[in-house]
C-alpha cells in the first residue's frame, strides 16, 4: 500500500489547515472531559442522620440526643441509619428525664439496674426519612431518592452502570468508526452526551436515572477516543505529536477542571446535569469545520473524496498539490474490499497483531486501575471534595507537558517505562509516610499521579502508532474498553483497606510495575511509519531493553517525510 504520509507531505506539517483542525478537534473533547467524573458530584452522599418530625414536640437537647453515637474507624460519629425509639424519647422528655447519653452513663454506674438497659435503649430505623447536610450540596441523586442505609447499594450500582456505558461505547464505537467513518461517530458521541445529560435533569425516579447514566457513559469515552484517532490521522510529523501528547490532553484536563468549579456554584444536581449538556451543544457548528480523516478514506478505497479534501487543504495552506496524489488505485480498492469485514476478532486472528493486542489490553487494564484507584484513594483521604478534585486534576497539566517533551525526542517505550516507574515507586513509598508526614504523603500521591498520567499520554501515542489504519479505532476502542473495566474495578480497591490500610496503595503501585514489565515485550514505534493494513504490521513481540533501540536516521525512508521539501515530494509523487 502506498505510504500515506509521503503522499500528503506536500501539505507540510504546520499551516492554517493544521492549526484549524488541531484547535477544532481539541474543542470537541471538552464535552467528554467535562462529563468524565460527573458521578462524583451527581451521586455524592452527604453526611446524614434520621429526620426528626416537627410534630414530635422535642426540645433541641432531646432532638440531638435521639441520634445514637457509634464508633466508626476509631472515631465517634452519629448514626446515619438509626435513632432511639421516638415514642420512648417522647415519654422520657415528657417526664423531665435527663437526655439519653446521661441515662446511659448512669446505668453503667455501680448499683444501676441492668435489666432497664435493654428496655430503654431500643433503636429503630429512619421511619421519617433523613436529614442531609447541605454544606456542599443542596441536593444530589442520593439525597433526592434516599439511596442510603438499606438502599445504599444503589449508589455504587449507578456509578457502575455509568462505567459499563463507557465500556459498551468503546466496544461498539470502534468497529462502527472503522466501517462508517470517524466524523459521524465523533459527533454522535457528542450528541449522546448532550441529549441524555439534559434528559437526566428531568428523571422522575432512580431506575430512570440508571438508564440515563448508562447512555451518558456510552457517549463520554467515545468522543475522546475518536477525536484522538482523527487527529492522529489528519496530522503528521511533529504536529501529530503536539496534538496527541500536549494539546488534546491539556484541553481535556482543563475541561475536567471546569467541573468542580461548576459543581461548587451549582449545588442542585438537576441544574448541574443541564449545564453538563452545554459544551456538547456548543460543538455542533464544528461539524462544518472538521473534515473526515483522509487516511481512513484511502483505506476504504474512497480516493476521490480523500483527494478532494487534500486539495482543499492545499489551497488553505497556499501550497501546490501534485497532479496525482495517490497511486496504485487498484491496490487501494482491493484493500478496501478486504477491510469490509474487519472487527474485533481481526485483532486476534493473526499472530502479528494478536500478541500486540493482548499485551496492550493488559497494560491499559493495569494502568487504568492504578489511575482511577489512585483517584478514589486520594478522595478518601482528604476532606473538601472540590479541593480534592482540583488537586487531582491540576497535576495533569505538567504531566502532559512532560509527556509531550519526551515524545518529541525519545523512544515511546523508554518514556512510558520511565514515567510509570516514577509513579509506581512514589505510590509504594506512601506506606512509610501515611501517618507520620501528611504533607509528604500528599506530595507522593501527586507525584504518583503525575507519573501515571504522563505514562498514559505516551501509551495513547504508542497504541495509535502501532495500530493499522483499517482497525485503528477498533484497537484503540478495545484498549479503552479494558481501561473502563479497570475503572469499574478501581472503586473496590478501597474495600481492601479492611485488611490493611496500606493494601490499596500497594496494589496501585504494584500494577504500575507490572505494566512496565509487559511494556518490555512491545515493539518500538518511534520514527517508524504508521501501518495502514494488518499485513503491513511487521512488528514482532519479544523482550528487549528499551535503551537498546536505535532510531532510524531522519532521512530514512521509513520516516514520515515531513522534513522533505515540496519539490522533493512532487518529484517523488510524479515518479
Amino acid at each position: 500500500m502506498q505510504d500515506f504520509e509521503k503522499s500528503v507531505a506536500f501539505l507540510r506539517t504546520w499551516g492554517p489547515f493544521q492549526r484549524r483542525v488541531l484547535f477544532f478537534l481539541c474543542l470537541t473533547v471538552v464535552p467528554s472531559g467535562y462529563n468524565l467524573l460527573c458521578v462524583i458530584f451527581l451521586l455524592a452522599t452527604p453526611p446524614h442522620h434520621c429526620r426528626i418530625p416537627t410534630h414530635s414536640n422535642l426540645t433541641q437537647e432531646w432532638t440531638q440526643a435521639i441520634i445514637p453515637v457509634q464508633e466508626v474507624l476509631g472515631q465517634m460519629k452519629k448514626s446515619s441509619c438509626n435513632r432511639y425509639e421516638l415514642e420512648l424519647v417522647q415519654n422520657l422528655s415528657a417526664h423531665g428525664s435527663s437526655p439519653i447519653p446521661e441515662i446511659i452513663h448512669n446505668m453503667s454506674a455501680p448499683g444501676s439496674s441492668p435489666e432497664f438497659l435493654p428496655w430503654s435503649l431500643n433503636q429503630e430505623g429512619c421511619r421519617d426519612g433523613w436529614a442531609y447536610s447541605t454544606e456542599y450540596y443542596t441536593s444530589t441523586v442520593v439525597t433526592e431518592f434516599n439511596l442510603v442505609c438499606s438502599d445504599q447499594w444503589k449508589q455504587p450500582l449507578t456509578s457502575l452502570v455509568y462505567i459499563l456505558g463507557g465500556v459498551c461505547g468503546c466496544f461498539v464505537s470502534g468497529p462502527i468508526s472503522d466501517r462508517f467513518g470517524r466524523k459521524p461517530v465523533l459527533f454522535s458521541g457528542i450528541a449522546l452526551l448532550s441529549i441524555f445529560s439534559t434528559a437526566l435533569a428531568f428523571a422522575p425516579s432512580w431506575p430512570v436515572c440508571v438508564a440515563l447514566f448508562f447512555m451518558v457513559g456510552l457517549g463520554q469515552i467515545t468522543c475522546y477516543v475518536t477525536t484522538f484517532v482523527m487527529g492522529s490521522e489528519l496530522l503528521i510529523g511533529r504536529t501529530r505529536v503536539l496534538f496527541s501528547n500536549l494539546c488534546l490532553p491539556v484541553f481535556y484536563a482543563i475541561s475536567t477542571l471546569l467541573l468542580p468549579g461548576t459543581a461548587y456554584l451549582v449545588t442542585n444536581w438537576r441544574h448541574l446535569s443541564l449545564i453538563l449538556a452545554i459544551p456538547g451543544v456548543a460543538c455542533i457548528p464544528l461539524w462544518w469545520g472538521i473534515p473526515e480523516s483522509p487516511r481512513w478514506l484511502v483505506s476504504r478505497g474512497r480516493l476521490r473524496e480523500a483527494e478532494r479534501m487534500l486539495r482543499s487543504a492545499a489551497v488553505e495552506n497556499r501550497v501546490e498539490a501534485p497532479h496525482v496524489i495517490f497511486l496504485s488505485a487498484k491496490i487501494e480498492k482491493a484493500t478496501s474490499q478486504e477491510s469490509d469485514s474487519l472487527g474485533f476478532l481481526d485483532l486476534l486472528r493473526t499472530k502479528n497483531i494478536r500478541n500486540i493486542t493482548i499485551l496492550l489490553w493488559l497494560i491499559w487494564f493495569f494502568v487504568n486501575i492504578s489511575y482511577f484507584g489512585l483517584s478514589f484513594n486520594m478522595s478518601s483521604l482528604y476532606g473538601n471534595p472540590f479541593l480534592n478534585y482540583f488537586l487531582l486534576t491540576v497535576v495533569e497539566l505538567p504531566a502532559y507537558f512532560a509527556g509531550w517533551l519526551m515524545a518529541r525526542c525519545l523512544p515511546r517505550r523508554l518514556s512510558f517505562i520511565g514515567f510509570n516507574l516514577l509513579g509506581a515507586l512514589a505510590l509504594l513509598l506512601i506506606q512509610i509516610t501515611l501517618h507520620s508526614k501528611p504533607m509528604v504523603t500528599l506530595s507522593l500521591v501527586l507525584l504518583g499521579r503525575f507519573g501515571v498520567l504522563a505514562g498514559i499520554g505516551i501509551l495513547y501515542t504508542l497504541t495509535s502508532e502501532m495500530s493499522p489504519t483499517v482497525v485503528r479505532n477498533t484497537l484503540l476502542s478495545s484498549c479503552a474498553t479494558f481501561s473502563r473495566i479497570g475503572f469499574s474495578v478501581s472503586p473496590y480497591l478501597l474495600q481492601m483497606a479492611v485488611f490493611s490500610e496500606f493494601l490499596p496503595w500497594i496494589i496501585v503501585g504494584g500494577l504500575g510495575l507490572l505494566s512496565v514489565v509487559l511494556c518490555l515485550f512491545l515493539p518500538e514505534t518511534f520514527r517508524q511509519r504508521m501501518p495502514d493494513t494488518i499485513q503491513e504490521l511487521t512488528y514482532t513481540t519479544r523482550f528487549t531493553w528499551p535503551w537498546l533501540f536505535t532510531p532510524p536516521p531522519k532521512n530514512d525512508e521509513t520516516l514520515s517525510n515531513n522534513q522533505m521539501t515540496t519539490s522533493e515530494i512532487l518529484c517523488t509523487t510524479r515518479l
